[in-house]
């Protein structure tokens, strides 16, 4: 679909938060052996180069599973697979080391092509690969000997974080070395993982074929913590790919990594819409506060400005100026989402164990999903805690919303002495009350 003009221009000014915060980051990407046969596959190559001219330093683990499965049907062989790792004898290595090494042959060129035809037409990009990874043998587990299947045993930060600073992408496969010489077939995951922790990523990106991970219910789930993670996995309703990646996230927000991301390379553009929208495409895992509901500070008060200007211009909401809205500050409630203020509320005492909810606003992108009940139960739990029995709202367009919630309409005169005397009446607001 083609952004008309302005939309154009409201998408460039709403990831340009992004395109600052992510200047100079690491992230490490795994490419998945799927999404490298997808049609869509250089589209991928061409947003990675753009990450690339934005600053973002990027580590790239890709992926062999089908590349690997198809040169061993050529040869003849048929792999075995034991607690989700594939069981590797000197014969299956040689088909693996063909495979991964045509794979990683493929990404190289098509990153070293210049992008023809394309507006990064002529980007200078440098691929590095090489033997940045340190493996063991993953060895004898409950009696089977798993042969040539290795385990990470170090990732060598300083020379990856030398070719970071020269701004070369940095290539990894799925095949890493022993000091001894001898090769090890391991799984992309954890060459992906264990390098994200020892770099300190930033972010662990997984492209794969779902579109993130599902609940019981099987609807997408677009934010998880850490128990609520740990929780999903027990439960096992995602498919065997999709647990091992939710497994894999959360070892390395365990360890350091602020952010891991599951998205789907079957959706043009995903990589983007993750990093530079405020919403995503996939699934975020992180052990931080990417949403939370909080008192506001003196900081917040250009976001509730901005939040409710819209709404004053409608004459929804009453006018306040920057300079009251300092004065009040520590009266609001906010919502914020990823730095962004997406929601507010404020709560005035009054004597008599009275008081007033206003100035609840919720950002239009976020309307109508439970975050107006959410910001209402926390200001009445406020209430509870400040032993105030009843509060009460003016409104002049959301009457029926409070009516929902338990508000009944009231009389001016049955408010606080000091807000009839503040009442507008060209404005002319119904009242409603709350006994809690």
């Amino acid at each position: 679909m083609t952004l008309l003009p302005q939309q154009h221009v409201d998408w460039f000014r709403a990831s340009s938060p992004y395109i600052h915060t992510h200047r100079g980051k690491t992230f490490v990407l795994l490419i998945s052996g799927e999404a490298i046969e997808h049609t869509g596959f250089s589209n991928l190559i061409h947003d990675i180069a753009l990450l690339n001219s934005l600053g973002v330093r990027l580590v790239l683990v890709h992926g062999a599973r089908p590349q690997i499965k198809r040169q061993l049907k050529t040869l003849g062989l048929a792999s075995i697979f034991e607690q989700g790792r594939r069981i590797t004898d000197e014969n299956i290595l040689q088909g693996v080391e063909q495979a991964v090494g045509q794979v990683r042959v493929n990404i190289e060129t098509q990153l070293s092509r210049g992008l023809i035809n394309t507006p990064m037409s002529g980007a200078s990009l440098k691929v590095i690969s090489g033997n940045f990874v340190t493996a063991r043998p993953y060895g004898i587990r409950d009696g089977i000997d798993f042969g040539h299947t290795g385990e990470v045993r170090k990732v060598d930060n300083a020379a990856i974080q030398q070719q970071l600073q020269l701004n070369n992408i940095v290539l990894l496969s799925p095949i890493a070395y022993s000091p001894s010489g001898e090769a090890f077939n391991c799984r992309a995951e954890d060459i992906a993982t264990s390098t994200a922790i020892a770099l300190n990523a930033d972010k662990l990106i997984f492209m794969m074929d779902a579109t993130g991970a599902k609940d019981k219910d099987n609807n997408i789930i677009h934010q998880l913590g850490i128990s609520q993670t740990e929780e999903l996995l027990q439960q096992g309703s995602n498919d065997e790919i999709t647990q091992l990646h939710l497994s894999s996230a959360l070892n390395a927000c365990k360890q350091g990594v602020r952010r891991a991301h599951m998205i789907s390379h079957q959706t043009d553009g995903a990589l983007l819409l993750e990093l530079y929208t405020r919403d995503g495409n996939g699934t975020l895992i992180t052990n931080e506060t990417y949403e939370g509901i909080r008192e506001a500070n003196i900081d917040d008060v250009g976001g509730i400005l901005e939040l409710i200007e819209p709404l004053e211009n409608e004459s929804i909401l009453s006018r306040r100026s920057r300079e009251q809205l300092e004065l009040e500050i520590k009266q609001f409630t906010v919502i914020e989402r990823d730095g962004m203020i997406i929601a507010c509320a404020a709560l005035y005492p009054y004597e008599n164990n009275i008081a007033e909810i206003a100035c609840l606003a919720i950002h239009e992108n976020y309307r109508h999903q439970g975050r107006g009940n959410e910001l209402l139960g926390h200001i009445e739990q406020q209430c509870h805690n400040k032993d105030i029995a009843r509060v009460f709202i003016l409104t002049t367009r959301t009457a029926h919303w409070f009516q929902e919630r338990g508000f009944i309409e009231d009389k001016i005169e049955n408010l606080p002495v000091a807000k009839q005397n503040l009442y507008n009446t060209q404005r002319n607001s119904k009242i409603f009350v709350k006994t809690l």
